[in-house]
């Protein structure tokens, strides 16, 4: 086996928490309310993709016990078609990890550090995820299990202090125009939902299996009352004006001044925000590595790990010209082919592996 690591089933769903979460909460509010309205607090809870890859998940580590869906899809194809589907999953971690380092770069370069090239931004996230994703799911899961604390403590002293000021009126009428705007707006919402197909690559190195299906789903039922929370709050507070900021939970941050002295808590979200693009590509890119390194039939994933990171680095420069193309791209052309790769493709192998299972059941 490549990996000898061991995870528990908590340490598994801290990191798939973390890995899903902290680019939601960045850009989801503006993008879900130029669907919904004030019912962008509604849309995550249609979280059926989320639904979908976790069964699927589930079911194809219960067939194939020990293997991801990479190693997987041989199993149920055949060795050469098995190979192409295969290669398709790490290539498109490192594109979409690609499309997350983008993401981290333009928020701490727009609102931060001004003067600061996206290179060495980028470049230094990627060395630092390169280093941890080399020592193994171990340190992996460690680094979440520590970090995730710390994200919850930033982000409610962020959500408790603006309380007083939130105006209710701003969620109503509640669905005017009945569940279809709310699930316009969840439509995006399936592109972090569907993430949870990370699960598929961690649940070969749970310890403990039995408690394994508990955990992902209540990373999910987390992400999905953060998320509503997250939202809430900046719909509460911005009202009308939630769609015309890039970063709305970031303008919630810097709304916040306690008695003229507890004020400029944008340094919290920076935390939260660097807190949990670490887990999050370093989640990815250890997927990415070990798919490719399955995929190679490899002894050790090791090596090809910097090389990978720089290759990292290169899609985060390539995969937009300017944060508004790439924003863009995410609620549309993005979104579509990770419900793709994501939900259609792993469904679709689901779907054959059972009917392989009842052939081979008949034929006996």
């Amino acid at each position: 086996m490549i990996e000898k690591g061991k995870i528990s089933a908590s340490q598994m769903g801290k990191m798939l928490y973390l890995a899903i979460l902290p680019t939601a909460i960045l850009t989801t509010p503006a993008i879900t309310f130029k669907f919904a309205k004030q019912d962008l607090w509604i849309s995550p809870i249609w979280a059926l993709c989320g639904l979908i890859v976790i069964f699927v998940s589930l079911r194809l580590h219960r067939m194939y016990p020990g293997l991801n869906i990479v190693q997987a899809c041989e199993r149920i194809v055949g060795r050469f078609p098995g190979k192409i589907i295969g290669f398709i999953f790490p290539l498109f971690y490192l594109y979409f990890n690609g499309i997350i380092v983008r993401e981290y770069s333009e928020f701490v370069v727009g609102a931060f550090l001004i003067r600061t090239p996206l290179i060495v931004v980028s470049g230094s996230i990627v060395l630092v995820c390169a280093i941890a994703a080399r020592g193994g799911v171990e340190i992996v899961g460690r680094f979440s299990e520590l970090i995730l604390p710390a994200f919850i403590t930033f982000f409610l002293l962020i959500v408790v202090p603006i309380i007083p000021d939130l105006q209710v009126t701003n969620m109503l009428p509640i669905m005017p125009e009945g569940i279809r705007p709310s699930i316009e707006g969840a439509i995006v919402l399936q592109t972090w939902f569907s993430e949870f197909l990370t699960a598929s690559f961690l649940l070969p190195f749970v310890a403990d299996q039995k408690k394994s299906q508990k955990s992902v789903y209540i990373s999910l039922l987390a992400v999905i009352l953060t998320l509503i929370v997250s939202n809430l709050v900046t719909l509460l507070l911005l009202g009308e004006l939630t769609g015309n900021y890039t970063y709305p939970f970031l303008i919630v941050a810097r709304y916040i001044n306690l008695a003229d002295f507890f004020t400029h808590l944008e340094s919290l979200y920076m935390a939260i925000w660097v807190l949990g693009a670490f887990v999050k590509i370093c989640v990815f890119f250890y997927v990415t590595v070990l798919g490719a390194a399955q995929w190679m039939n490899l002894s050790d994933y090791r090596p090809i790990v910097f090389p990978l990171g720089l290759l990292l680095i290169l899609f985060s420069m390539w995969v937009a010209p300017n944060f508004q193309e790439l924003t863009h791209a995410i609620a549309t052309s993005v979104t579509l082919a990770i419900i793709t790769l994501f939900v259609i493709i792993p469904a679709l192998l689901l779907c054959l592996a059972w009917v392989k299972k009842r052939l081979r059941a008949e034929s006996r």
